[in-house]
């Protein structure tokens, strides 16, 4: 009897123990991910991903980690990283099928193509996301990147329905408030026929090509380094229009340069 009591006590001993020790990686899980959680707030994306990486490398698999990757990937999206950052968004879409992050991955990949310059991959992957995951409150930040795209590539009129759908839709949004006067604003084209570090000889330019009945004006645009003076000719509404300024500028010896 004694015996008996003494297996059931050590049994419950070992199975407390046992419990303990399962609950710790998942203790310790929760304490890493709240500390890359802490750097990627404070925008040290170094310190996040050294972090993220050693959890990774410790961890292994688990259906809980969908946080620490797209966590993972935003801060090497914050450093430049486009590639590793690609890769890890497309984990999060590939292998955690019931994610609540899904549709912020995807938004993540498509900035991965957006920031490459690849704005054909980017546009498809801010389409699914509109199509696939309506529910999301991403419908802002995707209008948004839209507008951009559009601009990127010369569609003015493209550009425009964005931004008004942007406006329309999501009134009280950052990318409204923060963005307004360049999501917003009447989107034109010029031309640019020089640059300049001395005003002068940027005023100079402008008054000859006035007087051969050009639309110039000088706009200045300074950097950390330096400040230069840009002659552009014109604010035509569609690329059209430029290309054939363009052509026109060209023959009379102007080196050209559509923008935006």
């Amino acid at each position: 009897m004694n015996k008996t009591k003494g297996f059931e006590k050590n049994a419950g001993f070992f199975s407390v123990v046992l419990c303990v020790t399962m609950l710790l990686p998942a203790v310790s899980f929760a304490s890493n991910l709240d500390k890359l959680k802490t750097y990627f707030l404070n925008a040290k994306y170094d310190e996040a991903i050294k972090e993220g990486e050693n959890i990774l490398s410790r961890q292994g698999y688990s259906r809980d980690m969908d946080e620490l990757y797209y966590l993972l990937g935003l801060s090497y999206l914050k450093v430049g990283n486009f590639l590793r950052a690609s890769d890890i968004f497309e984990i999060i879409l590939r292998e955690f099928k019931e994610s609540g992050f899904k549709a912020e991955a995807k938004l993540g990949l498509g900035d991965t193509y957006f920031l490459r310059g690849n704005f054909t991959e980017a546009e498809q992957q801010y389409q699914e996301i509109l199509d696939k995951f309506p529910e999301a409150n991403l419908k802002a930040a995707l209008y948004f990147r839209l507008n951009q795209i559009a601009v990127k590539k010369g569609d003015t009129q493209q550009a425009q329905n964005y931004a008004e759908r942007l406006k329309q839709e999501c009134p009280l949004s950052p990318e409204v408030r923060i963005d307004k006067d360049i999501v917003l604003a009447d989107f034109f084209y010029t031309v640019q026929v020089g640059s300049f570090s001395k005003s002068l000889n940027a005023q100079n330019l402008v008054k000859k090509l006035k007087t051969k009945g050009y639309a110039a004006y000088l706009e200045k645009f300074e950097s950390a380094k330096k400040t230069n003076f840009r002659v552009r000719v014109g604010k035509v509404n569609s690329r059209k229009e430029a290309e054939a300024l363009v052509k026109k500028l060209a023959l009379e010896g102007y080196p050209t340069k559509i923008f935006p």
